[in-house]
């Protein structure tokens, strides 16, 4: 696999991945695919400076780049769409489902949240901690043109690509972008790598056969929408994470222990070495709902808050074995 350091790595013949370590909150990847003079983008990123920064780079590597004609954002989160006005002209590709949480997605609830992070205390330093290096302010969204259900055929100058919709998982209109010919897969945010998985929407059974539809694809390449480039393994360790936590959770409701406690009761193994283990927090309340029969929505607020509560607890563990 590539080294994970910023910027381009090719990772087939004329199609790259966009990395940006540590892949943690926002620091999603992305990817170009060129032929024939014609070019594809996968995502955009969270914030402009950062998606002119990135275009700036694919448009060094090659002239393609200059007329980006189609724009696949492989789901609704703002660290894989918010650059998309950016990308003048081009055609917008996402799941029909994508393209409905889109419209209620905006920029502006995530910088108010940010603006307002000095009065919230212990919740407002996590804000910070997640979102405080992007711009949000100057980004104006660009929704999708096209949208699909179920799968998607398209051509970037004699290269096909396949667009295939595996959500709910992670959001409510995931997708994958796979490329036949060169046995590469672009997974958006069904794979972290080195982070956790983090599942707003479920369940967690479409997140698990999204990760065996992958494996089943026989990529060679996988580039995911956090973390560094990967291969089987990295699909079979959030496969088995997920595995994992569904397990542990239905243990701790069965029991009666509420969300919170399961929460903080889970022991995550080599789990806990994943980047913002924390997200542990949602994925219980969403298998919680799963349980209950509960189709509403996540209270967002309640569950940042929950995750500031692990982050900080985590942060004072460290430090207390730092001086011990």
């Amino acid at each position: 696999m590539s080294a994970y350091r910023k910027g381009l790595a090719e990772v087939g013949g004329g199609v790259w991945a966009w990395l940006q370590p540590d892949g943690s909150w926002g620091w999603s990847n992305a990817g170009l695919v060129t032929d024939g003079g014609e070019a594809l983008l996968v995502d955009t990123l969270f914030d402009w400076r950062l998606t002119r920064e990135m275009l700036a780079a694919m448009r060094a590597a090659t002239p393609a780049a200059e007329h980006i004609g189609t724009v696949v954002n492989t789901h609704s989160n703002g660290d894989h769409c918010y650059g998309n006005a950016l990308v003048e002209g081009a055609e917008i590709v996402a799941t029909r489902a994508a393209a409905e949480e889109m419209a209620h997605e905006s920029p502006a609830v995530i910088a108010e949240f940010v603006r307002r992070a000095p009065e919230l205390g212990a919740l407002g330093e996590y804000v910070r901690h997640c979102f405080g290096a992007f711009r949000f302010d100057e980004v104006t969204p660009r929704l999708p043109t096209r949208t699909f259900a179920g799968a998607l055929s398209l051509r970037v100058g004699a290269r096909p690509v396949e667009l295939i919709q595996v959500g709910p998982a992670h959001t409510r209109g995931d997708l994958l972008v796979h490329l036949p010919d060169e046995r590469v897969v672009f997974s958006g945010d069904i794979l972290f790598v080195d982070g956790t998985p983090i599942a707003w929407a479920g369940p967690i059974q479409n997140w698990i056969d999204a990760c065996e539809r992958i494996l089943a694809l026989d990529p060679a390449v996988i580039v995911p929408g956090h973390g560094p480039i990967t291969d089987r393994r990295g699909v079979i360790a959030v496969r088995d994470y997920l595995a994992y936590v569904r397990t542990e959770a239905r243990k701790r409701f069965d029991a009666g222990l509420s969300a919170r406690d399961a929460a903080f009761d889970i022991a995550l193994g080599d789990y806990a070495s994943w980047g913002d283990a924390e997200r542990i927090a949602v994925n219980v309340a969403t298998l919680y709902r799963e349980f209950a029969g509960d189709p509403g929505p996540a209270n967002v607020i309640e569950l940042f808050g929950l995750m500031s509560e692990l982050w900080h607890a985590r942060k004072r563990a460290k430090r207390a074995r730092s001086e011990a």
